[in-house]
């Protein structure tokens, strides 16, 4: 073979190759295009998809794939927004910890139902705190003096002289004078008599006897004072066993 054809022959064989090596090169750009426009257009499917759920289609207006659309809306929405919408009509809103606290302040100071003028001058304020229970708070100057309650029954106190009857009905009542020392049987106003006892240091018992001679009621003042409505008539029985009444 002459240098002449062997030079001919390769290159030939160059340009052979240099032929297939662009024809490689083109088809792998249009594998590269066409796998680019794949992926365009499947994302633009997909971004359509989400959109179309996030407000509320039906689930067939997502291509099918309404199930995957709604779950992907739902993983991509920010945290926040849940916790702080605002609740949906009839629903529950939770306070904060802040409107808890003030949701649990104090309560505030009942005002008293009346307020009565005893007769040395100072106050009772009289509070409803029950069904047929009542607290007079007795006050002076702003000052607490005492406080009746007829938790138990009528009540009564023996303030210094000034004797106070705080009723089961709420009604105060006070006057001055007419005190007894016991023990002993004493007729007090009304036409009552009262029988007193000393039961123990700080400690009497009276029973007050109706017109017929029968015992109607019973009064303990035991460590602290009592009173009793007898029928409008009001009696103070004291720890020290002083009885005194008032009609």
């Amino acid at each position: 073979m002459t240098k002449r054809h062997v030079r001919h022959t390769a290159r030939t064989l160059r340009d052979t190759r240099t032929a297939r090596s662009a024809g490689l090169l083109a088809v792998a750009a249009v594998a590269a295009l066409s796998l680019t426009a794949c992926q365009t257009g499947g994302d633009d499917g997909a971004a359509g998809a989400r959109t179309k759920v996030s407000a509320s289609a039906p689930a067939s207006e997502a291509g099918g794939n309404g199930a995957s659309a709604q779950t992907v809306a739902r993983s991509e929405a920010p945290t926040g927004d849940r916790t702080t919408a605002p609740a949906a009509a009839g629903g529950t809103t939770t306070t904060s910890g802040t409107a808890s606290k003030s949701g649990t302040a104090s309560k505030a100071v009942a005002a008293p139902i009346r307020t009565v003028t005893l007769v040395d001058g100072s106050k009772a304020e009289v509070y409803r705190v029950g069904t047929q229970r009542y607290q007079a708070k007795i006050v002076n100057n702003g000052d607490l003096l005492a406080t009746l309650d007829t938790k138990k029954g009528d009540d009564g106190i023996d303030a210094n002289g000034m004797y106070v009857v705080l009723t089961m009905g709420g009604e105060v009542r006070s006057w001055m004078g007419g005190e007894h020392q016991g023990p002993g049987t004493f007729t007090l106003a009304g036409g009552w008599k009262a029988k007193v006892t000393k039961v123990g240091e700080l400690h009497y018992r009276a029973q007050i006897i109706g017109r017929e001679g029968a015992v109607e009621a019973t009064m303990d003042a035991n460590q602290h004072d009592t009173g009793l409505d007898a029928n409008a008539v009001y009696i103070v029985l004291s720890a020290g066993g002083v009885i005194s009444s008032h009609a």
